[in-house]
């Protein structure tokens, strides 16, 4: 590889890494650090065609879970000297706009943003000091979620809450799944044989998280995650919108103080407190009431978004974008989140939808008036690309400012 980049993405208990050039787009070596801080872990890392290379033990930390991953290359390839580390963290509130060098000051801002994504910026400053340990020479950049939704307009960001609220404290929406977003749409207009900047997009990122997000012309216009990733669609674990209410009326009925509300609606909400799980392929395995109300409130959501975006993209939409583990793979998903939309230009072909790929296609009709695509995501390679724009872009040759 000529120019390697390694990615990591850190997150509360995993560390997911690539090793690739951004260039070429190969992938020299990917790995996954799994269940960091519980009695069982996993290491499975990729290196060329041979067999993975697997550890199973415990990582009482992410220190002992980056430890494995330098452990992997060494043992199985291939040796990691990438010419930049690129991280993925979540919010940038607005300071980070763009993907940025790390140094101090982006640390200690970093930190500072850690209330509005606490359960992701403190563990993506990990990754980023422990990097930076293993790799003390080598250029860091982070690139942000929120980044790409830099360009929604104040009639899309602001919230009807106090001024002081949103003057003094930031109060606002900021969105996520921007890099994936980013990726995404750049795929869309490439499937489509479009230039991105005529385009009018809904890209529905459905995964364990789950948001949906309007772009024209390659701009962020709106979206359904808030000033942190729990607004809006229903997800694995997060209710998505609720009646801001709901945390007064538990305070008073059960004595739940702010942060008991927001840990249940983040990590005891959605498919999991509709059917008991929060992993889409063991509720659409079941046929149950439960699994299937489960199922009618996540897809319900999706078309009322859909709905919503294509009236404030104009009543014109090109595309339908599904992304995402949920997104790319499930096929009743899909059918369920867009039935009824017919009127809009908007189906799915059934035998189209239901064929089995990996690759960026079409499953709508032929000639539909809006075209239903399922695009796989490469937030990895989102990521080494924009690490690499961030060097070029240095007036340091080292890439450091």
């Amino acid at each position: 590889m000529a120019d390697p980049i390694l990615v990591l993405n850190t997150g509360s208990s995993s560390i997911k890494y690539e090793l690739l050039d951004p260039h070429t787009r190969t992938r020299s070596a990917r790995g996954l650090v799994e269940r960091i801080g519980e009695a069982r872990g996993r290491l499975t890392h990729h290196a060329g065609d041979g067999p993975p290379y697997v550890r199973d033990r415990p990582f009482p930390g992410h220190a002992d879970g980056l430890e494995a991953m330098m452990e992997a290359f060494a043992a199985a390839g291939p040796e990691p000297s990438p010419v930049a580390v690129g991280h993925r963290v979540v919010h940038g509130g607005t300071r980070f706009t763009e993907a940025v060098l790390i140094d101090d000051a982006v640390i200690a801002a970093i930190e500072e943003l850690s209330p509005l994504a606490p359960l992701h910026n403190p563990v993506n400053l990990t990754g980023i000091r422990l990097a930076l340990k293993a790799f003390p020479e080598v250029p860091q950049v982070a690139v942000f979620d929120t980044a790409f939704h830099r360009t929604l307009p104040p009639e899309a960001y602001t919230y009807a809450v106090p001024r002081e609220w949103r003057e003094r404290l930031g109060v606002r929406r900021f969105g996520f799944h921007g890099t994936s977003c980013a990726y995404v749409s750049r795929r869309a207009a490439a499937l489509l044989g479009r230039d991105l900047a005529e385009l009018n997009l809904i890209v529905l990122h459905l995964g364990n998280g789950a948001s949906a997000t309007a772009i024209s012309g390659g701009h962020s216009v709106d979206t359904s995650m808030g000033m942190t990733p729990l607004e809006g669609l229903v997800m694995g674990t997060r209710s998505g919108d609720v009646d801001p209410a709901l945390a007064g009326y538990l305070a008073r009925t059960e004595g739940l103080d702010a942060q008991q509300v927001e840990h249940a609606l983040s990590h005891g909400g959605g498919l999991l407190a509709l059917a008991g799980s929060g992993d889409m392929r063991e509720v659409r395995a079941r046929d149950d009431d439960e699994a299937g109300l489960a199922l009618e409130v996540y897809t319900r959501r999706i078309r009322k978004y859909v709905g919503a975006y294509y009236a404030l993209l104009g009543c014109r939409v090109d595309a339908i974008v599904f992304t995402g583990g949920v997104g790319e793979h499930d096929a009743a998903t899909r059918a369920a989140s867009l039935a009824g939309l017919d009127r809009l230009g908007i189906a799915v072909d059934p035998a189209l939808n239901v064929a089995a790929s990996r690759e960026e296609r079409a499953v709508s009709l032929p000639g539909a008036e809006v075209a239903v695509l399922v695009i796989p995501t490469d937030e990895e390679w989102e990521i080494a690309h924009q690490t690499l724009a961030r060097l070029a872009d240095s007036p340091s040759p080292t890439g450091r400012p």
